[in-house]
C-alpha cells in the first residue's frame, strides 16, 4: 500500500472523531441553553431585643449581602432583614426558606446576630440532615438594617457586600472580604480590616471622642473625609503600589514626614491617633463638605 493511501485511511477516523466532538459540544451547548432559569423569592424578617447601656452587638454577616448599622436613642436593638433566595422550583424555595436566615444568641448585655444557612456546613449538619446537596450551592443573600443604642460596641464579620455604620460611639471592629464601606463616626475605638473595595471614613466633628481608629485595606481606595479644623495625629502608608493624596492640607510631624507612599502627619493641633494602611491602591484625605 502506498504512503498516500495510508494517509487517506488514517484521516478518516480523525475526521470522524472531530465530527463526534463537535456534535457533542453543540448538544451540550443546546442543553445548557435550555436549562430553566432559577425562581426568586424575597421575604422580610423583623425582630427587637432590649440592650442595656454599653452593651455589645455582634453581627456574623452573610456570604453575600449588605450590613447597615445606625445609632438611635432607644435602649433596644431593631433588626430588619431582607432575604432573597433562588432555586429551580417552588418546593426547593420552601426547603431553603426553612434553613436560610439568622438566629439570635442573647446574653445579659451581648446580642449576637448570626447568619445561618446553606453556606454553613456545621449548621446544616445540625438542623437539616439529608438536605438535598443540589440546593447547597444556590445563590442567596441577606441585607441587614440594624439600629442600636448610641453607646453600643459593634463587631461585624461579613463577606461580600456594602457595609455602613453611622451614629454610634462605642468600639467598632469590622472585618469584610470585599466591601464598599462607609463609616460616619464622631468617636470610639475603630479597628477595620477589609480585603478589597472602597472605604470612606467621614468624621463630621473637629475633635474625636475616643481612642482613635486603625483602618487596613488590602487593595482599593481609602478616603478619609474630615471637617475643616479637625485635629489629630495621622500615620498613613502604602505597602506595595499606589499613592497618598492630600487634599486636606496635613502638616508633617517629623522631617520628611509626608511622601507619596508614607505620611507621619498632623491635622490641626494634633491629638487622637489614626493609622491608615493600604496594600495596593490609594489613601486620600479630603475636606468634609458643608452639605
Amino acid at each position: 500500500m502506498s504512503l498516500h493511501k495510508k494517509s487517506h485511511y488514517i484521516a478518516i477516523p480523525i475526521i470522524s472523531l472531530l465530527l463526534t466532538f463537535f456534535l457533542q459540544t453543540a448538544a451540550g451547548q443546546q442543553k445548557q441553553n435550555t436549562v430553566a432559569p432559577l425562581l426568586t423569592q424575597k421575604f422580610s424578617r423583623h425582630d427587637r431585643q432590649r440592650l442595656g447601656y454599653g452593651g455589645t452587638v455582634t453581627i456574623v454577616g452573610p456570604p453575600v449581602g449588605s450590613v447597615i448599622i445606625e445609632g438611635w436613642a432607644n435602649s433596644e436593638v431593631e433588626i430588619l432583614a431582607e432575604i432573597e433566595l433562588q432555586a429551580p422550583t417552588e418546593d426547593d424555595l420552601k426547603r431553603l426558606t426553612a434553613v436560610n436566615g439568622f438566629i439570635l444568641d442573647v446574653d445579659l448585655n451581648h446580642l449576637r446576630i448570626i447568619t445561618a444557612g446553606t453556606h454553613d456546613k456545621n449548621y446544616m449538619r445540625r438542623v437539616a440532615k439529608g438536605f438535598p446537596k443540589k440546593l447547597l450551592g444556590l445563590p442567596w443573600k441577606i441585607d441587614y438594617r440594624i439600629r442600636v443604642p448610641l453607646s453600643t460596641d459593634i463587631e461585624i464579620d461579613t463577606g461580600h457586600g456594602p457595609v455602613s455604620v453611622s451614629g454610634v460611639e462605642g468600639a467598632l471592629r469590622l472585618s469584610a472580604a470585599q466591601s464598599e464601606t462607609k463609616l460616619s463616626l464622631t468617636g470610639g475605638t475603630v479597628n477595620a480590616t477589609i480585603g478589597t473595595g472602597k472605604v470612606k471614613l467621614s468624621i463630621p466633628v473637629r475633635s474625636w471622642r475616643g481612642a482613635g481608629a486603625e483602618v487596613r485595606l488590602a487593595a482599593g481606595t481609602l478616603e478619609v473625609e474630615v471637617t475643616p479644623g479637625f485635629s489629630a495625629d495621622i500615620d498613613a502608608e502604602i505597602l506595595r503600589s499606589g499613592s497618598i493624596q492630600d487634599e486636606f492640607g496635613l502638616e508633617p510631624r517629623v522631617r520628611s514626614g509626608i511622601t507619596a507612599t508614607s505620611a507621619k502627619a498632623r491635622a490641626g493641633v494634633g491629638g487622637t491617633y489614626f493609622h491608615f494602611v493600604v496594600g495596593d491602591g490609594t489613601i486620600k484625605f479630603t475636606k468634609l463638605s458643608a452639605n
